[in-house]
């Protein structure tokens, strides 16, 4: 291999160790440590509901013991297929309790699609919910008996009956059973987004899962792991009062879909702090800013989309939003003029923009997250604890590429999964020699900060040369009047590809197409130029805010 520029980042938060030592144990025992540390403190608040952690794992722990009576075993794959809501993550840890691998079902599939995804995954048993369960039980057919239902909430069971979670518990333990699991074994199969083609079951096992989770919770509050037996406690380190996540202390946010790992990550972390977690439910702005004040909410995480619809509730300039001491982000860029208004409007927040994919669990790389840590806008952080991150030449992946050069991002770090459930083929395609081939074009800077540029498979070929979205719509979004920007190609012949941007805006701005044309043009060369803009009310998104660049360019064949 030709060495150009490797980073495993010199810059890290304040008072943290180089590397983590990671425990030789199941995900659960996070949640073991917090029940342990903090049995009284409310870990889920859905409305008026709450569970304490130690509820957590007492309801979690019945459930591993129903489904171990019903004839799960270590390594079985079970379903999760709910909304979000206080049950679903009682649905999580009671699976991997019982010692079985869980498998993210999106409640929003069709039955057909269930179907494909049961028989891919061999799942033995599933785990569902009132408001879904029938597509549910039509996609099981005669594949397995095996189906509990949950509670529509924590207050009332609208389960009796067959299958119902309150019947299947009843007299059950309130402790976890003995069960035998590896950090090899899978913890988690999370289907891929889906944005570009069939989604695909990604294996991620427990060592990866708990590796993401502990440098997630280290990095963001300050901690460092201790193993108690069967538990993983977060002990402070001196600096953590500077740190936006507090230990023991901290509220935050649930308002992506927890049928995607992100998100279910994110639920994960708050367990393994010790912070509750308020189930917000279907998004809705207002009642977020709603639930911020009378909570106390210090932790947000969501997609810009999100954070879009938020900044435009008419009243937020009178909201009193000073408890927020965070806000990350993903999926997709924010732009300086977002992250100027997000700091407008939750003044202690620190905006930080992060970057992973699925088949790196979660998180890749993150910005430092104390107050005098350097926040580069346009960059995405730094490679967390243990990970390298290496810029590859498109036509050569042997070569390494120097600083400030785009490439594809490679990564390796305890983080990156074991591969694609059933195609060995495309495993061993995207993770050659224990490394995460990414598909997303990004460069380092010297001090390792990542931006990334666009992605392999939205890449357009104009005349030759290659010209990345990200690149055109981080140039859209600065601009005073843009809210939100996707670029994509309309193919044409002899040229290959023309950008086309769709856009966003504030009417009350006055942009037109050319403005914002001439504007990109006089930062890029002529190849790069935006050929066309498309002014919406609208972007479509996937739940968990990724833009769906697949509908924009169907309106572009169909226009």
């Amino acid at each position: 291999m030709i060495e150009g520029t490797t980073t495993e980042a010199p810059i890290r938060p304040k008072g943290l160790p180089r590397s983590l030592e990671y425990p030789a144990l199941p995900v659960t025992g996070l949640l073991r440590g917090t029940a342990a540390t903090f049995p009284e403190r409310i870990a889920l608040r859905e409305g008026d509901e709450t569970l304490t952690f130690a509820e957590l794992l007492a309801a979690s722990s019945r459930l591993a013991h129903a489904l171990r009576r019903a004839g799960v075993r270590e390594r079985d794959v079970v379903a999760l297929h709910a909304p979000n809501g206080m049950y679903h993550p009682i649905g999580w840890f009671g699976i991997l309790l019982a010692g079985g691998t869980v498998s993210l079902f999106s409640p929003l599939q069709p039955a057909s699609a269930l179907e494909r995804q049961l028989r891919e995954t061999n799942a033995v048993a599933a785990v569902t919910h009132p408001d879904c369960a029938d597509a549910l039980r039509e996609a099981v057919g005669d594949l397995f008996n095996l189906v509990v239902t949950l509670p529509g909430s924590a207050a009332t069971d609208s389960t009796d009956g067959p299958g119902g979670y309150t019947e299947l518990v009843e007299g059950l333990p309130s402790e976890p059973p003995e069960v035998s699991v590896s950090p090899e074994d899978t913890a988690l199969l999370a289907y891929t987004g889906g944005t570009t083609g069939n989604p695909k079951p990604v294996q991620l096992l427990h060592r990866n899962v708990l590796a993401n989770l502990l440098s997630m919770a280290c990095w963001r509050a300050g901690t460092l792991p201790e193993v108690h037996g069967a538990e993983i406690r977060l002990r402070e380190i001196p600096e953590t009062a500077e740190y936006p996540v507090r230990i023991g202390h901290s509220v935050g946010l649930i308002l992506s879909p927890l049928y995607h790992q992100h998100a279910l990550m994110n639920l994960n972390l708050m367990v393994a702090v010790g912070a509750t977690a308020i189930i917000a439910g279907r998004f809705d702005p207002v009642r977020t800013l709603d639930l911020v004040e009378q909570y106390g909410v210090d932790y947000m995480t969501t997609a810009p989309a999100a954070y879009h619809a938020l900044l435009g509730v008419p009243d937020i300039a009178d909201r009193d939003l000073s408890s927020v001491r965070s806000l990350t982000s993903g999926a997709a860029p924010m732009g300086t003029a977002m992250h100027a208004a997000l700091k407008e409007a939750f003044p202690n927040g620190i905006v930080l923009e992060g970057y992973g994919l699925t088949e790196a669990t979660s998180t890749a790389t993150f910005p430092p997250t104390t107050p005098e840590g350097e926040r580069r806008i346009g960059t995405v952080g730094v490679p967390v604890f243990d990970t390298v991150i290496e810029i590859r030449d498109l036509r050569n992946p042997e070569l390494v590429l120097p600083t400030d050069t785009d490439g594809e991002v490679w990564i390796r770090g305890p983080q990156v999964a074991a591969g694609y459930l059933g195609h060995p083929e495309l495993t061993a395609e995207q993770f050659p020699g224990g490394w995460l081939r990414t598909g997303d074009i990004g460069r380092l800077d010297a001090d390792g900060y990542l931006a990334i540029t666009g992605r392999l498979k939205e890449m357009l070929i104009y005349k030759g040369y290659n010209v990345y979205p990200r690149e055109l719509e981080e140039l859209l979004t600065a601009i005073d009047g843009v809210k939100q920007a996707a670029v994509v190609g309309r193919p044409e012949p002899v040229v290959g590809e023309r950008a086309v941007a769709f856009v966003v805006a504030d009417p009350a701005a006055g942009l037109t197409g050319d403005g914002l044309r001439e504007r990109v043009a006089s930062q890029v060369p002529p190849y790069k130029r935006i050929s066309e803009v498309v002014f919406v009310d609208q972007l479509p998104t996937t739940p968990t805010g990724k833009i769906l660049k697949t509908e924009l360019k169907e309106r572009l064949t169909h226009a």
